[in-house]
């Protein structure tokens, strides 16, 4: 049985609070901040660096500044809906961590700043270029020019041998084609053929396993992409590499942490709360269009032992010495 006059001391307390809060939002006291994501959770991790990067500068969620979360849960058909209502909130910020979160908040609004970390912001058609974004959407970008080629030479690295490379990537993402384009650069000067095979949904990873057990593949390389980092994509990737006795390595440390052999790229930790500083200095009155888009400044090689023993690969100890964190 309810109990009713606790009901009607939570209705009386919610009736009251509603005014209040109301009151603060209109009186401008409390800066408010849209996050458009991909995630399931508030808590996923990557967003967690954001807040960490809000607390840094001195911001307390619920006092000092308020956070509407729209979460597309892995739909990316839900974003524009998702950013009309930050839109329609009036937020000061908005905060979109993937480019069809970038692509669907610049459709909404060519008035409120827009913070993002995508692959390349300049490819993608969101600003001008780095250093004058214009309109408004500024932010990092997660790619660096090295960066894949340097990945291809750590597999030759780890397995000297190999001649034929699997690349994974997202066909949908605009970071991909400039990504494959630097692959293939590097894979002819290392004398590697690359086999580059397309994959969204977890149907489309199985089938390109499948086409790289067929074709003979030596080892594999995952593109940067949001959507094959998603908890279910990348647990089954490193699944599949593990069973088809594939060496992979990928652009993000939670390939790694969820079984893979090794990662090298930006630090997406550091990069999302790097974007809090962004919003900081917006909230302080600096215009999106005159903020430059950095590029990664920490990079980071994570080797999990477990999973290159499985797989009877040796580590090199020089790389091993190389490594930011060596998973047991």
């Amino acid at each position: 049985m309810i109990d009713r006059r606790a009901f009607l001391a939570t209705l009386t307390g919610g009736l009251l609070a509603a005014p209040l809060a109301a009151a603060a939002q209109q009186a401008g006291k409390v800066p408010r901040v849209g996050i458009l994501s991909f995630a399931d959770s508030a808590q996923e991790s990557v967003g967690g660096a954001f807040r960490e990067g809000l607390r840094k500068l001195g911001y307390v969620e619920g006092q000092t500044i308020a956070i509407e979360y729209r979460l597309a849960e892995g739909k990316e058909e839900r974003f524009p809906d998702l950013a009309s209502e930050l839109v329609h909130l009036k937020v000061d910020v908005i905060f979109a961590t993937v480019a069809a979160a970038v692509r669907a908040a610049q459709h909404a609004t060519k008035a409120i700043p827009i913070v993002t970390v995508v692959n390349d912001p300049v490819a993608a058609g969101f600003v001008a270029s780095v250093a004058r974004p214009g309109g408004n959407i500024t932010g990092l970008s997660m790619m660096s020019p090295e960066v894949v080629g340097k990945q291809l030479e750590l597999l030759r690295q780890v397995v000297p041998k190999i001649s034929r490379v699997a690349v994974l990537a997202n066909p949908t993402n605009p970071g991909s084609a400039p990504q494959l384009r630097q692959a293939e650069v590097v894979a002819r000067a290392l004398g590697m053929r690359l086999q580059p095979l397309e994959a969204r949904s977890l149907s489309e990873i199985d089938s390109a396993f499948v086409a790289m057990t067929r074709e003979r593949t030596d080892a594999l390389l995952v593109l940067l992409d949001p959507r094959l980092a998603r908890p279910a994509q990348r647990e089954r990737i490193a699944e599949l590499a593990a069973r088809s006795r594939l060496p992979a390595i990928y652009a993000l440390r939670l390939y790694v942490e969820a079984g893979g052999l090794m990662a090298y790229g930006a630090d997406i930790f550091d990069l999302y709360r790097r974007c809090a500083m962004y919003v900081d200095r917006i909230l302080k009155g600096a215009k999106p269009g005159d903020l430059p888009i950095e590029q990664p400044t920490k990079f980071e090689l994570v080797i999990n032992l477990k999973a290159a023993t499985a797989l009877g690969l040796t580590i090199p100890p020089s790389l091993l010495q190389r490594a930011d964190e060596v998973i047991q």
